[in-house]
């Protein structure tokens, strides 16, 4: 198929339902390192979380070789082998999903675009998710993927440009293999670039396991939303911009900004920008 026969899955939707258990948030702020009290139904589920549901169960026999599930059902058919998650906008306009609740997330192929850049060929998918629970819309994300060419001999990533340096707050992270693992598993993630070392060298080219795009946006808002504990989300941004590898300690900065809106980012272990952010508040 040629990428730009890929556009015929615009406009494709699906439609899925789950119930918000208590248990996937305990496990999510014990992974964020965080003492919560136990989440109890009725509690607002964070900014975010939403992403502890809804989980792809691909059969195992229909899993890819870079650990996803096959393309072509929902998501197109990218004939390209590496697939990054490249950022997500969200709007919370509703009334937060709560734990407990049965919750539904309508999805659609918003857009399809082939582009060339420096590394050669690339399509962005933009995928557009409406959450819902018992008091109807609860808030719309835009998903964007993107999809690259195989690693060429010898190919590095580019050194990313200098992150800020007057931030408001900052939160000190270690990316080690078991953060990765516990974010993986508790978002049935089987993309092998996060867990499997000679897979993400040899075959992606990349130098060591990365970090999740949506484990870096989570910690953004995260640092946010915590900020501003007498505030509520009113949308939430975030941009990659370049990778982020398990081993040395990153930053998670956020600075607040005259019109009362936090500007977050990602500065990786030498300094340099990895994934940028906004967060406003009502």
């Amino acid at each position: 198929m040629s990428l730009e026969g890929l556009k015929d899955w615009v406009g494709r939707t699906q439609t899925v339902e789950d119930l918000a258990a208590p248990f996937p948030v305990r496990a999510l702020a014990a992974t964020f390192d965080e003492n919560d009290p136990d989440p109890q139904n009725g509690d607002a589920l964070p900014p975010l979380w939403h992403w502890l549901y809804f989980l792809d169960t691909a059969p195992q026999s229909k899993i890819g070789g870079d650990g996803h599930a096959e393309r072509g059902d929902f998501l197109p058919p990218v004939p390209l082998p590496r697939r990054m998650w490249a950022g997500s906008r969200f709007s919370f306009d509703g009334e937060p999903v709560r734990v407990g609740e049965a919750i539904t997330r309508t999805s659609r192929i918003k857009s399809v675009e082939p582009k060339t850049g420096s590394t050669g060929s690339m399509v962005f998918v933009t995928v557009q998710h409406t959450i819902s629970g018992p008091r109807g819309l609860s808030f719309v994300e835009e998903h964007d993927i993107v999809y690259r060419e195989a690693a060429k001999p010898g190919e590095k990533p580019k050194d990313p440009r200098p992150a800020p340096t007057d931030a408001t707050w900052t939160r000190t992270i270690v990316p080690d293999p078991v953060l990765l693992f516990r974010f993986s598993a508790l978002t049935f993630n089987g993309h092998r670039i996060h867990y499997d070392q000679p897979y993400v060298t040899g075959v992606e080219g990349y130098p060591g396991l990365i970090v999740h795009g949506p484990l870096l946006g989570m910690l953004q808002i995260e640092l946010a939303r915590r900020t501003h504990p007498d505030k509520v989300a009113r949308s939430f941004e975030f941009r990659a911009l370049s990778p982020v590898f398990s081993g040395p300690a990153f930053s998670v900065q956020a600075r607040s900004e005259a019109d009362g809106s936090v500007t977050t980012w990602i500065a990786d272990p030498k300094g340099g920008l990895a994934q940028q952010g906004k967060a406003t508040f009502r």
